[in-house]
């Protein structure tokens, strides 16, 4: 976990909606036809859907959270779903707790 690189990520407004949603996903992103919006994660393309950016801009953000270590990517197929990664947010804070 690099602390600037999460600094960094959650410096905008919209990718911290994007880590607000991803926390109660079911209140904010449809029921998925399969799988489990917990276990699974969030589909890139209700995600992009509901920013109402464009791709390459959602995409953008995604890596940037994830590269911070906020949040987790899976592959099934096509598509990649996307969950917070709560293990690495609990370390976060407490390194803040910690150190500032």
């Amino acid at each position: 976990m690099e602390q600037l690189e999460v600094f960094k990520a959650l410096a905008n407004e919209t990718r911290l909606l994007m880590m607000k949603w991803l926390k109660n996903p079911e209140t904010y992103f449809p029921k998925p036809q399969n799988g489990d919006i917990h276990e699974d994660g969030v589909c890139v393309s209700d995600i992009h859907k509901k920013v109402g950016l464009s791709q390459s801009t959602v995409s953008f953000y995604l890596s940037m959270l994830q590269n911070a270590g906020l949040i987790k990517a899976k592959r099934v197929g096509q598509f990649t779903y996307y969950k917070r990664d709560e293990e690495n947010i609990k370390k976060i804070t407490e390194w803040l707790s910690r150190e500032l």
